[in-house]
C-alpha cells in the first residue's frame, strides 16, 4: 500500500499559481558591500574593484526580511512571493549565470526576481518541491547578468551518517570554520541557522554539525576557476551533490575543457559534494 502523498495535486496547483510573478529592487553596487563580501569569500582585504567579479552580484540584491517574518529555521515564512511550500526542509541546491555586460561597481542597477516553474517529484528521500527562480540584473539600461536558481523543498529526514575522517587530501584544499560560515551569512543576510546554531542543525535538522553554505562553495569554486584567468568568464553553473560540514577539509580542483573549466568540491571521504563549470 502506498504511503499517503504530503503535497496533493490541489496544492501542486496552488504553488504552480506563483509562475510568472515577480518582484524588482533598486540599489547601487556600492563598494563597501563588495568589499565585505570578497574578504568573506576569501579574497584580499586590499583589493580594489571598478566592476563586479563573477558572482559576486551576491553582495547586493539581499531580502530585507522583517526578523518577526522569519520561521523556526531563520528562513522568511512560507508564502509572500515564493509558493507557500508545506514541506519542511529548503536549501539552494543550484543555479547558472550568464555574464553579459560588466556590472560597474558605484553605479545604480535593478534587480528583476520572477518565478519560472514549479514541479513536483519523488526522490529517495521522499518528496519533493522544485522551484525555479530567474534574477536579471541591469544597469544602465543594459543586462548585466541573467542568473536562474533552484530552491528543492523537502521532507525532514533522518539523521545522515557523519563523515569519516580519512587520509589527509592534498592540492587546494579549503577547511571551512564556524567564523567563515557566520561571516557568509552575514555578508548575505542568510538567517538560516543550519549554518551557525550548532544544536538546531543537530537536534532540529538532524545534520552532524554546522552545515557550509552551498553558494559558499559555489563561489570558492567560481574563485578557482578564474585564478589565472584573463578571458571574461561567459557563464557559471553549479550543482550540489552532498553536503559539506564545518571543519572537514574539502579540496577544490578544476579540470580543463574546450571552452573553461569544470570544477569540483571533494569531501574527506572521497564523495563530490558539488560540481560546476565555468565558460570562457
Amino acid at each position: 500500500m502506498s504511503a499517503e502523498r504530503l503535497i496533493t495535486d490541489s496544492m501542486i496547483e496552488e504553488y504552480r499559481s506563483y509562475i510568472g510573478s515577480s518582484q524588482s529592487a533598486v540599489q547601487q553596487t556600492d563598494a563597501a558591500s563588495l568589499a565585505r563580501f570578497a574578504v568573506a569569500a576569501g579574497r584580499r582585504a586590499d583589493e580594489l574593484f571598478a566592476t563586479v567579479p563573477p558572482m559576486m552580484h551576491w553582495a547586493y540584491f539581499l531580502p530585507a526580511v522583517a526578523t518577526h517574518d522569519l520561521g523556526e529555521d531563520g528562513h522568511h515564512r512560507r508564502g509572500g512571493f515564493m509558493p507557500p511550500v508545506t514541506l519542511p526542509r529548503r536549501m539552494f541546491a543550484g543555479g547558472r549565470t550568464e555574464f553579459l555586460s560588466a556590472l560597474k561597481v558605484g553605479a545604480v542597477a535593478s534587480c528583476v526576481t520572477r518565478i519560472r516553474d514549479v514541479t513536483h517529484r519523488t526522490g529517495r528521500s521522499g518528496e519533493l518541491v522544485f522551484v525555479e527562480v530567474e534574477r536579471r540584473i541591469e544597469q544602465e539600461v543594459r543586462t548585466c547578468l541573467i542568473e536562474s536558481q533552484t530552491i528543492v523543498y523537502r521532507q525532514a529526514g533522518g539523521s545522515p551518517p557523519v563523515i569519516p575522517a580519512s587520509t589527509p587530501l592534498e592540492g587546494n584544499v579549503w577547511q571551512p570554520n564556524t567564523v567563515e560560515l557566520f561571516r557568509f551569512s552575514a555578508v548575505t543576510f542568510n538567517a538560516h541557522r543550519i549554518h551557525y546554531d550548532q544544536s538546531y542543525a543537530r537536534d532540529i535538522e538532524f545534520y552532524p554539525d554546522l552545515v557550509v553554505q552551498g553558494p559558499f562553495t559555489a563561489l570558492k569554486l567560481c574563485l578557482l576557476a578564474y585564478q589565472g584567468e584573463e578571458r571574461p568568464m561567459r557563464s557559471f553553473s553549479f550543482n550540489g551533490q552532498a553536503p559539506l560540514f564545518v571543519g572537514q577539509p574539502v579540496r577544490l580542483r578544476k579540470e580543463e575543457v574546450d571552452d573553461g573549466y569544470d570544477l569540483f568540491a571533494d569531501r574527506c571521504d572521497g564523495a563530490i559534494a558539488m560540481k560546476a563549470k565555468a565558460a570562457f
